[in-house]
């Protein structure tokens, strides 16, 4: 279920927004004020927060810091009344995804959630970190691919070129994007990002430019858009190439004349803002079919920045893995200090086709699961074992080494390492320990000495 928590201390808000939300599908959480959000944020698994600014103990604002700070991936929706509408544009600034004024339109709540929870879906396929959780730069890496990556960071971030970063899902663009404002005059004003595959198309002007009251159905009030709020700063659109090819003329003026108007208005608003944009997509190729403007390529692709998938940048594994087991032994309240060397070389063999995101993920589950103080490889799923094993095999090859020989090796190194763990689970209880590997106690026995494991017996 997606999980919706609405945090207000009126209960009668609260009522009413649980009912509308909970007949559009939604599982609905409440709390009454800031702290009890942070409870419940603590133990399950929440999609989109919607919050009103005034509350005691923890108000909006708070709340908004901490979720930003300890659930970075977890969209903000702030509810605000009229007056307090240059709030709301400071907790955008500050992190928040959007908000809403009371007294709401139920269509406007609703397509606001929707988008939100898409992006939280979005943002759990990337890496998303916390300014507090990445050491220099908001990046890791030690590999020549990364470094020249510095390279060019430290050389563009105090000019105002646009730039266009590439590289596939879960690679951290994103991070070089914030890496790049973080290090440039600008970093003292916002940094405002959208993920363009988030927004419907029909939505897509408005999350840009804004819109005046009565612009269309729905508009209560008027509300600025995204390039207004990043003024003096950084727009970061992430997935550019899914901005509707009706909108991506609109966006060439902008970028050519920073000036636009706002949906339903007629006053030309001008701004300062240094544009960056990434994708995982060809763009070259999606203009030569036509899907995309060459013009605003070119706009786009003034300086590119590719960021180079996992598999190519060997290198990086180890201090990411010893980042992520730092992380979670934290979160999770757990003690493991390092990686089984036999993991440590599948870790050097898997191509990651989820790149830094899946790393993490993997990192995460096995210090939750296992029982020691190292990551043994009997823990790690079979699937990415079979994986690695498959990827090795295409490397002997190349080498000639016997395909049935690198599968046999990787089979043994498994079940070595499995037999290990239940042992260890069971104490030394051979007969424990064979019931639990579906094994006779001889056929076990003859399995530790082919090992040499008689002393964990």
């Amino acid at each position: 279920m997606r999980k919706i928590l609405i945090v207000d201390d009126e209960a009668n808000m609260r009522l009413v927004l649980k009912a509308l939300l909970s007949r559009e599908g939604y599982d609905v959480l409440t709390a009454a004020d800031g702290l009890e959000a942070l409870d419940v944020l603590k133990s399950h698994d929440v999609k989109v927060v919607v919050t009103d600014l005034r509350m005691p103990r923890l108000d909006g604002m708070g709340l908004l810091e901490s979720v930003v700070r300890d659930f970075p991936s977890v969209p903000v929706i702030m509810i605000t009344a009229h007056g307090t509408i240059h709030t709301a544009v400071d907790a955008l600034k500050k992190g928040a995804l959007d908000y809403i004024t009371k007294p709401f339109d139920q269509a406007e709540l609703k397509n606001v959630i929707a988008k939100a929870v898409k992006t939280k879906i979005l943002s759990d396929e990337e890496l998303v970190l916390s300014m507090e959780e990445i050491d220099r730069q908001d990046i890791i890496g030690v590999s020549e691919g990364m470094i020249q990556i510095f390279e060019v960071i430290k050389k563009v971030a105090p000019t105002t070129t646009t730039i266009l970063i590439t590289g596939e899902t879960g690679t951290g663009k994103e991070l070089v994007a914030n890496a790049i404002h973080s290090n440039s005059p600008r970093r003292k004003n916002p940094f405002i990002k959208i993920n363009c595959s988030a927004i419907a198309e029909n939505l897509m002007e408005s999350e840009l430019f804004g819109y005046e009251k009565g612009a269309f159905t729905g508009a209560v009030s008027s509300k600025a858009g995204r390039f207004e709020l990043a003024h003096k700063g950084t727009l970061f659109l992430d997935e550019v190439g899914e901005v509707p090819k009706d909108m991506q003329a609109k966006l060439l003026r902008v970028i050519q004349d920073q000036e636009f108007e706002r949906v339903g208005g007629l006053q030309t608003i001008k701004v300062d803002v240094r544009l960056i944009t990434a994708t995982n997509r060809n763009l070259m190729q999606d203009v030569k079919e036509g899907r995309f403007r060459e013009d605003l390529y070119y706009r786009l692709n003034v300086l590119p920045i590719h960021v180079p998938p996992l598999r190519e940048r060997p290198e990086d594994i180890p201090p990411l893995t010893a980042f992520f087991l730092q992380k979670f032994n934290k979160k999770l309240d757990r003690h493991v200090r390092g990686l089984d060397p036999a993991v440590e070389e599948l870790f050097s063999t898997y191509d990651w086709p989820g790149n830094i995101r899946e790393l993490e993920n993997l990192i995460e589950r096995l210090v939750l699961m296992t029982q020691g103080e190292t990551l043994r490889l009997g823990e790690v799923p079979q699937e990415l074992v079979a994986a690695a094993a498959d990827s090795a095999a295409l490397k002997a090859t190349d080498q000639k080494k016997p395909f049935k020989d690198v599968i046999r090796e990787k089979t043994e190194e498994v079940e070595r390492q499995m037999i290990i763990r239940v042992l260890e689970e069971c104490e030394g209880n051979i007969s424990k320990a064979a019931r639990q590997l579906g094994l006779s106690r001889k056929g076990l026995h003859l399995k530790l000495a082919r090992y040499n494991l008689r002393d964990k017996g």
